[in-house]
C-alpha cells in the first residue's frame, strides 16, 4: 500500500480522491506528530494532531510531564538539522529517526524491489542505442545513404542522452518536482517518439527523432545513481550501484542480440518496434511500481498536506526554504551552468570524465568492429553477431561478483561507525584493476581477430572489457558522488555528457579505422592504438589515490 501510494499512479489516485484513497498519515483520523511541531495549532486541536506512539519514549500532546523531561524527550526524537534550527515549529521534517516515509528507513525487500525497477528503467533506455546498429546495413540500402550517414542515427541518440542530463537531471533536485515525475514524463515522451521513428521514410526525419529520443530518455541514465543514494547509506550503496551498472551494461550489450535477429528476419524498422515494446512495457509497469525516492520531494508533499490540515502557511521544508531564497539566476546556474563549470574547472572531474569517456567510446567503437571480426571474418549472421557481445556481459557479471566480495571484506570496514562517511579516495582501488584489464582486452581482441583464429578467442578477450569497464565505472561514479556530494547530480550529468560525446563520435570513424589502419591487419593495429591510449590513462586513479585529498582541499565545490 505504502509503495503504491508513492508511485506516479498512486499519487494521482490520492490527489483525485482528496486523500480518501491511499491516504497519507496526515490525511488519516488519529494522526500523530512530534509534540514540538506546530504547537499553536496543536493546542487548539489536542485530539486531532498527536505525537506518534511508535516508541515507548513518545507521548501524546496533553501528557502532563515535567517541562525538562519533555524537553529531553523532544531532543531525543529530532534530527541534527532540527537541533541546529532550535526545533523550529514551522520546519517540516521527518517525524523521528525511524520515520517509515524516509527512503533510508525502507525495508531491505522494498529497497531491492525499487532497485530492480530502476534497473528496468535504465535497461529499457540504454538498449535504444545499440539495438539500432543491427539494422544499419538494411537502412543504408533502403534510404540509399552511406554507412557513416546511417551511423548518425546511433551517434545522435547517444549525443542526445549526453546533452539531456545537463538540462533534465538537475530538475530532479528541485524539491517541488522530485525524481519520479521527471522519470515517468520523459519515459512517456521517449515511448511516443518510437512510433514516428519506426515509420520514418528518410534520414532527414529519422535523425532528429533519434536525437530527441536520446534527449528525453536521458534522466534515468544520470539520475539513477542519485535515486539509489536516496535509499542506501554509503556503506551499502556500492552493491546497489553495481547492480544498476550491470543493467546499464546489459542495454548496449544485448541490443545487437535482440536487434540482430529482428533485422535479419524483417527490416531495420523492427529494431525500433522492439524498442517501443520494451520501453512501453517498462512505462506500463513503472507507473504503478516505481515510488518517489527523493527525500526533499517527499517532505514537500508532507508540508503541503500539513498546511492544508493546519491552515498554517508558514510550514516549510528546508528544500522549500532554500528554493524560495534562490533567484532566477541561481536556478539557471544550478540547472544549466553548474554541470559545465564543474566538468571543465574541476581537475578531478575533468580527468575522471575523460577516462570514463574513453571506456564508453570503446564500447560504441566495437559496434563497428564486431561486424568486421565476426560477420566478415567468421561468417556470422546478424543474430549470431549479437551473441558475440555476451562475452562483455559475462565479464561484467564476474567482475560484479568479485566487487561484492571486495566491498564486504574491505570497503565496508573503511566506513566510520554508522556507515555514513568514508574518505572518497577509498573508492578508487577497483579502478586500479579495471585500468589494467582494459588494455589487456584491446590487445587480446585485436590480435586474435583474424579468421585463422577460432571465434571464441576474441570473445574471451572481450570479457576483459566487461571487467575493466564495470570496475572503472563503479570506482569513478562512487568517487565523484562522495567527493562532490552537494553537487552530485551536476557532476554526474557532466560525466554523462563526456561519455556520450565520445560514444557519439567514435562510431563515425570506427569502420574506416578498423579497415584501413595497417592494411589487412587493421583491427589489430587499431585495437593496439586504443590499447595504448588505455595504458596512458592507467595512472589517473593512482594519482588521485595519493593526491586527491589535497586537490579537493583547493576546490570550493568538493568536500
Amino acid at each position: 500500500m505504502d509503495l503504491f501510494r508513492e508511485t506516479f499512479a498512486g499519487t494521482i489516485v490520492n490527489f483525485v480522491t482528496h486523500g480518501k484513497a491511499l491516504p497519507y498519515p496526515e490525511q488519516s483520523t488519529g494522526f500523530r506528530a512530534p509534540e514540538y511541531f506546530c504547537p499553536e495549532w496543536q493546542a487548539a486541536h489536542p485530539d486531532a494532531f498527536r505525537r506518534p506512539s511508535t516508541s515507548s519514549e513518545q507521548t501524546t500532546i496533553g501528557d502532563t510531564q515535567p517541562q525538562e523531561k519533555g524537553k529531553e524527550k523532544r531532543q531525543e526524537n529530532v534530527q541534527p538539522e532540527e537541533a541546529e534550527k532550535g526545533l523550529d515549529p514551522n520546519l517540516v521534517t521527518w517525524y523521528g529517526p525511524d520515520d517509515p516515509e524516509n527512503p533510508r528507513n525502507w525495508s531491505s525487500a522494498k529497497k531491492a524491489f525499487v532497485t530492480s525497477q530502476l534497473c528496468l528503467l535504465t535497461f529499457s533506455i540504454y538498449i535504444g542505442s545499440s539495438i539500432y546498429t543491427a539494422g544499419l546495413v538494411d537502412l543504408t540500402q533502403r534510404f540509399h545513404v552511406s554507412q557513416v550517414a546511417a551511423t548518425l542515427g546511433l551517434t545522435l541518440f547517444v549525443l542526445g542522452y549526453g546533452v539531456g542530463p545537463m538540462f533534465l537531471a538537475p530538475l530532479s533536485e528541485i524539491p517541488a518536482l522530485g525524481r519520479n515525475f521527471i522519470y515517468i514524463i520523459t519515459l512517456l515522451i521517449f515511448v511516443c517518439l518510437q512510433v514516428p521513428t519506426a515509420l520514418a521514410n528518410n534520414l532527414g526525419t529519422l535523425l532528429p527523432l533519434r536525437f530527441l529520443a536520446g534527449f528525453f530518455g536521458s534522466p534515468c541514465l544520470a539520475t539513477g545513481g542519485a535515486s539509489l543514494a536516496d535509499m542506501y547509506i554509503p556503506a551499502k550503496r556500492a552493491y546497489a550501484i553495481g547492480i544498476w551498472g550491470i543493467a546499464a551494461v546489459c542495454g548496449p550489450v544485448l541490443g545487437p542480440l535482440l536487434g540482430g535477429f529482428a533485422a535479419d528476419a524483417e527490416s531495420w524498422r523492427w529494431t525500433i518496434w522492439i524498442l517501443l515494446w520494451l520501453s512501453g512495457g517498462a512505462l506500463a509497469i513503472l507507473v504503478f511500481t516505481l515510488p518517489e525516492t527523493s527525500a526533499a520531494h517527499i517532505l514537500v508533499k508532507r508540508a503541503r498536506r500539513l498546511r492544508k490540515l493546519t491552515g498554517n502557511e508558514k510550514l516549510r521544508t528546508e528544500g522549500e526554504m532554500e528554493q524560495a531564497e534562490m533567484s532566477a539566476r541561481e536556478v539557471a546556474m544550478m540547472t544549466l551552468v553548474r554541470p559545465f563549470v564543474l566538468s571543465v574547472k574541476e581537475p578531478i572531474v575533468f580527468f575522471l570524465n575523460l577516462y570514463i569517456a574513453l571506456v564508453y567510446g570503446l564500447l560504441y567503437l566495437w559496434f563497428e568492429a564486431f561486424p568486421i571480426v565476426f560477420v566478415e571474418n567468421h561468417g556470422f549472421n546478424l543474430g549470431q553477431e549479437g551473441l558475440a557481445f555476451l562475452g562483455i556481459f559475462v565479464g561484467s557479471i564476474l567482475s560484479y561478483a568479485g566487487f561484492c566480495i571486495y566491498c564486504y571484506f574491505w570497503l565496508e570496514k573503511q566506513f566510520e561507525q554508522g556507515g555514513m562517511e568514508v574518505v572518497p579516495e577509498k573508492r578508487l582501488p577497483p579502478a586500479f584493476v579495471g585500468g589494467i584489464a582494459l588494455p589487456i582486452c584491446m590487445f587480446w581482441f585485436g590480435w586474435t581477430a583474424s579468421a585463422s583464429i577460432p571465434w571464441i578467442v576474441p570473445i574471451i578477450g572481450s570479457a576483459f572489457f566487461g571487467i575493466g569497464a564495470f570496475l572503472l565505472f563503479q570506482a569513478v561514479l562512487n568517487y565523484l558522488g562522495d567527493a562532490y556530494p552537494r553537487y552530485a547530480a551536476s557532476v554526474l550529468a557532466g560525466n554523462d555528457l563526456f561519455r556520450a560525446g565520445f560514444g557519439a563520435a567514435f562510431p563515425l570513424f570506427a569502420n574506416a579505422m578498423f579497415k584501413n589502419l595497417g592494411g589487412p591487419g587493421g583491427v589489430a593495429w587499431a585495437s593496439t592504438l586504443i590499447g595504448l591510449l588505455a595504458v596512458v590513462m592507467i595512472p589517473i586513479p593512482w594519482v588521485l589515490w595519493k593526491y586527491g585529498a589535497r586537490i579537493r582541499k583547493l576546490s570550493k565545490y568538493a568536500d
